[in-house]
């Protein structure tokens, strides 16, 4: 992609965790860009690294070499785990500015965090709102925060903590009345929006087109579905066969699950922090469901596929199958 209204070179930092894999699958097979993969020296996974990609090897504790891997870069991606250290981004966004990257997409990727009383209550505003902030301080790049809510096949597959569901012993939490709204976005298609995001024109080629510079210190929403719990319920039921009699039913307040989750957290217990966290994105305040409350998603904009439920609903019961919590 030569044209100048287009971006072009792209770094990301974490280039094979869970998020960083699929969004450089999208890329790659798009063939639009020049990827960059951002990487400690000492990290091993270098060799893991997909061919097609630059390597950027960096130390985090020496701002020049991360100034150098971000040199001629138009966009920084940043993945990571949710339990790196907070300084991590800021240490990328400095140099992102000192190299005159133009746009950084933060480590977003989930909850409304411009939803203050969001932000708050899941902890995580302290962490993403300085963030965005220094980016906007700095002057020289653009934030595009990409919100899409829980993912879809990891958190339905994960346990009762998430969506309710706890596959092996057949037990179904339905938090409030079950009847909550909310969007949840798969893998892929996390992926493909940003691949789609990045080969939008930087500025509109006719007035009220789409672009790139439109998203500018702007959150971008996009789903896969639109789903309240028993709806997610009767997906399972379909997919596997199962009959509601199979399972053991239970109800519990959304409210009450937050504040146990809070109490517990507070005491040192951080296994709470998922429960903590989606139970206030159930909250009858309807945060959760951000295209009623945004007045829209992106995905026509982005061009994203419409999903097939039923089969990403297979691939959440084989991740509750196998136990799997994140990879």
């Amino acid at each position: 992609m030569s044209q100048a209204n287009y971006v072009n070179k792209v770094a990301i930092v974490g280039a094979t965790g869970t998020v960083g894999t699929i969004i450089v699958k999208e890329l790659l097979e798009l063939g639009k860009h020049e990827i960059t993969a951002i990487t400690r020296k000492d990290s091993s996974a270098a060799s893991s690294i997909p061919a097609g990609l630059n390597v950027a090897k960096v130390d985090y504790n020496d701002e020049s070499t991360l100034v150098n891997a971000l040199q001629g870069q138009d966009v920084l991606i940043i993945t990571m785990h949710v339990r790196a250290p907070p300084d991590t981004q800021l240490k990328l966004v400095r140099a992102a500015a000192a190299a005159n990257v133009p746009y950084v997409l933060p480590n977003e990727w989930g909850c409304d965090m411009a939803d203050e009383k969001m932000a708050e209550d899941s902890l995580l505003g302290k962490f993403d709102a300085p963030v965005r902030s220094l980016v906007e301080e700095l002057g020289k790049s653009s934030w595009i925060g990409v919100v899409t809510g829980f993912w879809y096949e990891y958190s339905l597959g994960f346990g009762t903590e998430t969506y309710g569901m706890d596959w092996k012993n057949r037990t179904w939490t339905f938090f409030d009345d079950g009847e909550t709204k909310m969007n949840t976005t798969t893998w892929p298609q996390t992926g493909r929006a940003v691949a789609k995001l990045l080969s939008l024109p930087i500025e509109p080629k006719k007035d009220g087109g789409a672009s790139l510079s439109s998203y500018k210190n702007k959150f971008i929403y996009l789903d896969s579905f639109c789903l309240t719990q028993k709806e997610m319920f009767a997906t399972v039921l379909r997919v596997t066969g199962t009959k509601e009699s199979d399972w053991k039913i239970e109800y519990e307040e959304s409210t009450k699950r937050f504040q146990d989750a809070q109490k517990r957290l507070f005491s040192g217990d951080q296994s709470a922090f998922p429960q903590l966290l989606y139970s206030r994105n159930f909250f009858k305040d309807g945060v959760g469901n951000f295209e009623a409350r945004r007045g829209g998603l992106a995905n026509e904009v982005l061009g994203l596929p419409k999903e097939d439920l039923d089969e990403a609903t297979k691939i959440a019961i084989d991740r509750a199958e196998k136990g799997l919590k994140y990879h």
